[in-house]
């Protein structure tokens, strides 16, 4: 029961990750955490997660809540302040780091502000751990397979802080420092489904970048059952990765469409997208191993290597979104599992909301 009596801090807790991570710590299903804090600068956003938990519909419904005195509790602040972030995670015990700018297009724009978020708003909690010697068990990193063999911002930002979290481990040998690291997430605020829904309920056309571009596919729930997953088993400067499923945006596209009259456009590749994700390259591959239904890279450093006997490799060559590739009943099958078909979007995103 890795979480009872604990305190975890969620940094980016209010992104679609991080609300359905917060919801299943506060089950208890993995023990009941003493303090659940979550950490971001969107206050809108905090106050409709707050407002879900209260039980409410509108703001007026709410004259006080008594924010400090809860298990779950709310913090604005921001990854990139180190003041904010030595406040924050001083009492902590577990450090999900949640927060980041994740869309491509906009780290090709803004690329400092990627760099600040992304890179220096890891360092900070590194920073903040190693300075003041706060107690803190772990820290673990949430990454994605852009920062493999990474082209774009997002992605070089995000294999940056892979390497901050996993270096942590030597200057700070009382706190394991973890990564996880996964594909496209179904539903998540900003991906291809929602656009894909709401282009097929305007009637659309659904817009489709290249028809053969393919992409590894996870639930909102199994993204959280691998953090949970290398909360328990991950051991200092690992990083886990999952045996996801991958499909085609056309076949994605003609399974939310179904047999409704919607064209499909094709619009061109994006820049900084690629053809095929990696969710691990052929170089990770001489060091990546199997853990139950995860692959685990290994750290490269020397200092993090652990005494046991070397395990086989899992891998003889690179793990890719083009590999083993779902058709499109096996997509259909797999957007019904998670209740991702047009039909049913509407209650999806209501239950995401609470």
């Amino acid at each position: 029961m890795i979480f009872k009596g604990k305190t975890i801090l969620v940094t980016g807790g209010t992104g679609s990750m991080g609300k359905i991570f917060v919801r299943r710590v506060l089950t208890g299903e993995l023990g009941t955490p003493k303090k659940v804090i979550v950490f971001s600068r969107d206050e809108a956003k905090q106050h409709d997660m707050r407002m879900s938990y209260l039980n409410k519909i509108a703001a007026t419904d709410e004259v006080i809540y008594r924010n400090f005195m809860s298990v779950l509790e709310f913090r604005i602040g921001d990854v990139r302040n180190y003041a904010d972030i030595c406040s924050a995670l001083k009492n902590a015990d577990i450090v999900v780091n949640a927060a980041a700018l994740k869309q491509v297009p906009a780290c090709e724009y803004f690329p400092t502000q990627a760099v600040l978020t992304n890179c220096m708003g890891a360092s900070n909690i590194v920073r903040a751990i190693r300075e003041n010697s706060y107690p803190v068990d772990t820290v673990i990193a949430v990454s994605t397979d852009k920062a493999c063999k990474p082209i774009n911002v997002m992605g070089m930002t995000k294999s940056i802080q892979e390497r901050i979290i996993t270096s942590a481990n030597i200057l700070n040998p009382k706190t394991r420092f973890i990564c996880v690291r996964y594909g496209n997430v179904l539903a998540s605020r900003g991906s291809v489904i929602p656009l894909f829904h709401d282009q097929i309920r305007n009637r659309g056309p659904v817009t489709v970048t290249v028809p053969e571009m393919t992409r590894f596919l996870l639930s909102l729930d199994q993204a959280v059952d691998t953090v949970f997953t290398a909360l328990r088993d991950a051991k200092r400067g690992e990083t886990y990765v999952p045996r996801a499923p991958s499909a085609t945006v056309i076949n994605i596209a003609k399974a939310l469409i179904s047999d409704k009259k919607i064209e499909i456009k094709v619009t061109g590749i994006r820049p900084g997208e690629k053809m095929h994700e990696i969710m691990v390259s052929e170089e990770e591959a001489n060091h990546c191993v199997k853990r139950g239904d995860y692959f685990s890279i290994l750290p490269m450093l020397p200092e993090l290597l652990h005494g046991s006997e070397p395990e086989p490799n899992a891998l003889t060559g690179e793990f890719s979104s083009d590999d083993t590739l779902l058709d499109l009943e096996g997509t259909i099958d797999l957007l019904k599992k998670h209740k991702l078909m047009v039909e049913n979007v509407e209650s999806n995103n209501e239950e995401l909301l609470r």
